[in-house]
This record gives structure tokens, C-alpha cells and sequence, in this order.
């Protein structure tokens, strides 16, 4: 049975290059992977008062982070960190405290940029919080 991965593509629009390098990943995993790209634009603004009643979308994108065998996040560099929805993504699904979808997830993060150092501030900003996020990290190549 084909390992199921969730892919979080950091970039919202629609021909991000972060977007492309996912589907190309898509089509080019080996049988042994299914990717799927999970989309985080409609998960609103995390908000500690609303998981009392979570919202719909909020429930959905934990359960489906719950359910895979691993996450690879694919992102852009924005101001030498990640995009605020992909920070939003993470807190929705590390909520309510003790209750995280991403609780030893292995993982594992491409960062796609035209500049000189290839979105290395995103990937690293991203590495730091895996470390809270209980998430094995695949180290090489970095």
C-alpha cells in the first residue's frame, strides 16, 4: 500500500512556482507514494476562542494531517521566514494544545525561490518549529 503524504504548499497563488515544483513532485513519485496537496487558503485565521466549536474547514485540514503517514511542506520565503498562511496551517493543526495533528509526523520541507539562496530563511524558520511540532525532520539534503 502506497504511503500517504500530505503536501502544504506554502504559496497561495495560483502559478507559484511552490505550486508547480508540487505537482511535479505528484506526478513524478514512485508508486510507493501518493501526494496530495492538502490547500490551506480557506482555513481561517487561527483564533484560541474558536476551538470551542472549531470550524468546519479547521476540523477537516486536523483530521486530514491526523490521518497521513507523513507531510511534506513545499514553500516560498517571505520576508526571510514562511508565508503567513503556512504559519496559520500550523497552529490550526497544532490546536488545542496537546492535541496536535502534526505530533510525530515525519516530514520533510522544499523551498523553491528564484533568488540566490533558494528560500533557505523559509526552510530553516520552518525547521525550527518541527522541533515543537514533535515532527522528524529528513535532514539531507538541506
Amino acid at each position: 500500500m502506497a504511503k500517504d503524504i500530505v503536501v502544504i504548499v506554502g504559496s497561495l497563488r495560483k502559478e507559484s512556482f511552490n505550486r508547480k515544483m508540487a505537482n511535479a513532485l505528484r506526478e513524478l513519485a514512485p508508486a510507493s507514494l501518493k501526494l496530495e496537496i492538502v490547500e490551506i487558503g480557506q482555513l481561517q485565521l487561527y483564533n484560541q476562542d474558536l476551538d470551542v466549536d472549531p470550524p468546519a474547514a479547521w476540523r477537516e485540514f486536523r483530521a486530514r494531517i491526523k490521518k497521513a503517514d507523513g507531510v511534506l511542506f513545499i514553500t516560498p520565503e517571505y520576508n526571510r521566514s514562511i508565508p503567513a498562511p503556512l504559519k496559520n496551517a500550523i497552529d490550526v493543526g497544532s490546536r488545542p494544545y496537546g492535541q496536535s495533528a502534526w505530533d510525530k509526523k515525519p516530514c520533510a520541507v522544499v523551498s523553491v525561490s528564484p533568488g540566490a539562496i533558494g528560500a533557505f530563511g523559509a526552510n530553516h524558520a520552518l525547521r525550527q518549529s518541527f522541533v515543537f511540532l514533535n515532527m522528524p525532520a529528513m535532514q539531507q539534503p538541506e
